[in-house]
């Protein structure tokens, strides 16, 4: 069956629940909960009581989707003004109404309880009493109201007699209908539900409602931080002719209008870089960013990250840029600096943080120097040593090869997931960072760091490259790169070398995830910090 067959099917059967409604049948009558007649792909029989009660709702001239209620004042705001200042039993005269979730439901004769929640999870009890709204109403309210259902209430603000602090209405009125019956929330989401109804997971699950919070905490923490340093935050395509700033797999796409193939923005960075010809001497985005490459606990081949550059800075700058970024996030979002991971340890972000070098830490770790490619004069550890090197510890090796490759690849089996506090580790090869100035007193190093937090890369910063000449030269490399083969490697890109040509200043720039900022916060996967993770279609 078509998804449009379903669709069609569906429709139908929602049409059939109507006519018998209106027809003068029962809720139970309207229902058929073998579903004989449509199939086993048809709605399950919860579903179809609900329909079947929107229905009689219409029916009756009830809406079930009001354009607008008289809500006066937001659970939140009933809870702040009268948690604790009420003792069981006592009643005011404040008339208030609110509107939330139907998380619980006790229909007791003439008095029902119902729980409703905010958007945040602030809970609130409603009364509806035959005394107070008439038996017909009641009736009404216990045939229609389901668990799941947006419910509007009006009435005075009271304890209850346990001193349960509660809304004692005068009137009540469906906000939405919920068609779909919650899960049991008692119990915990499985992984498969929270990953594709994460709407789902919000409703019953605070760790997930915190962490769309904390997210949207964190990225106005960056920016008010950025804001403090007078950065001009920008917007640049997300859609590129060449595709460049980092070394990935793009996605392609095209264009109809101008019959043209384009990439899904992979960085910012040549871009931004613009921006500082331009004349915007600091300058962030918070972009969107996709690489066609592997998913795991801390890759998305779709991601948020924040990109900024600073003119007359330098990846020691920036570095220190970084760190304060990252320590206000975690101050604004936290209040302190030393945050509770999810499972319970405490990580410090606070205090100052380690500082490393690649190639002095490896040559440490190897029991043996090694030493950058400096050219052709200086040509350092060869290609053919190091590969042994690989090849004697296990280490991956890729298809297209070089110095630079090598030793991050090497690098990494020692230490990528051993640095648990924040470090910063320095100077690395100039082959794998084309857009990296060289160090200023190191051949064949480039003034670059990544930080890592946890055992995991956080961000990365760098001395930019303000040389057009040299920029050729990398691009080129990089391209024989990609011709040999490496779908990582990026193109030259012409535009932005005649732009470099005009005059880039000296500067620092950096790049950091926020996704894994949030992993760095919180010990969660990269899935649990997107709102909207991708998921591969079940059918």
């Amino acid at each position: 069956m078509t998804t449009v067959e379903r669709a069609e099917m569906l429709l139908a059967q929602d049409g059939a629940i109507r006519d018998k409604i209106n027809d003068g049948a029962t809720l139970d009558e309207a229902v058929d909960p073998s579903n004989k007649e449509f199939g086993p792909l048809a709605h399950p029989e919860q579903v179809q009581m609900r329909v079947a009660k929107r229905a009689m709702m219409l029916k009756e001239g009830i809406q079930p989707y009001p354009v607008t209620l008289d809500v006066t004042a937001t659970i939140e705001e009933v809870r702040a003004k009268y948690d604790g200042k009420l003792e069981a039993g006592d009643e005011t005269e404040d008339v208030v109404g609110i509107a939330g979730r139907v998380l619980f439901l006790r229909n007791a004769g003439g008095l029902c309880f119902v729980q409703l929640a905010a958007g945040d999870g602030t809970k609130i009890q409603g009364m509806i009493s035959k005394k107070e709204i008439g038996a017909d109403s009641l009736k009404q309210f216990k045939q229609l109201v389901d668990l799941g259902d947006h419910l509007f209430i009006k009435g005075r603000v009271i304890a209850s007699k346990t001193g349960e602090l509660s809304v004692f209405a005068t009137e009540w009125a469906i906000a939405a209908k919920a068609l779909q019956p919650l899960p049991a929330l008692h119990k915990e989401l499985n992984e498969d539900t929270r990953t594709r109804k994460p709407y789902i997971g919000m409703i019953a699950d605070e760790k997930i409602r915190n962490m769309v919070r904390n997210r949207s905490k964190a990225v106005a923490s960056l920016r008010k931080t950025f804001a403090d340093h007078d950065f001009l935050e920008v917007e640049t395509p997300m859609l590129q002719t060449v595709h460049g700033g980092a070394a990935a797999r793009p996605f392609t796409t095209h264009m109809n209008a101008f019959d043209l193939d384009l990439y899904l923005r992979i960085a910012p960075e040549l871009f931004l870089k613009r921006c500082l010809v331009g004349g915007i001497d600091r300058v962030f985005e918070i972009n969107r960013d996709f690489r066609n490459e592997g998913v795991d606990a801390t890759h998305a081949p779709e991601f948020t990250m924040v990109e900024a550059y600073q003119a007359y800075g330098n990846y020691d700058t920036i570095g220190a840029l970084v760190k304060q970024l990252v320590q206000d996030t975690a101050m604004d979002v936290f209040g302190s600096h030393k945050v509770t991971l999810l499972d319970g340890t405490e990580y410090d972000f606070g205090g100052e943080w380690k500082t490393i070098s690649m190639y002095d830490s490896l040559s440490e770790a190897l029991g043996e120097e090694i030493v950058p490619n400096g050219g052709p004069d200086n040509p350092g550890t060869s290609v053919e040593h190091l590969g042994e090197i690989a090849d004697k510890l296990g280490v991956e090796r890729d298809d297209v090869e070089n110095h630079g490759k090598l030793v991050e690849h090497l690098w990494e089996h020692f230490y990528e997931d051993k640095l648990y506090e924040p470090t910063f580790v320095r100077d690395f090869p100039v082959e794998t960072s084309p857009l990296v100035k060289g160090h200023r007193s190191k051949a064949g190093v480039v003034e670059k760091w990544d930080l890592y937090v946890r055992g995991f890369e956080l961000a990365t910063g760098y001395s930019e490259l303000n040389d057009p000449v040299v920029q050729r030269e990398r691009f080129v490399a990089q391209a024989k790169d990609a011709l040999a083969g490496d779908e990582e490697a990026c193109d030259i890109d012409e535009d932005f070398l005649e732009a470099l040509g005009v005059g880039m200043p000296p500067a620092g720039g950096m790049g950091m995830g926020i996704d894994r900022l949030l992993i760095a916060l919180t010990g969660a996967t990269i899935r649990e910090t997107i709102t909207f993770p991708l998921v591969k279609p079940l059918n």
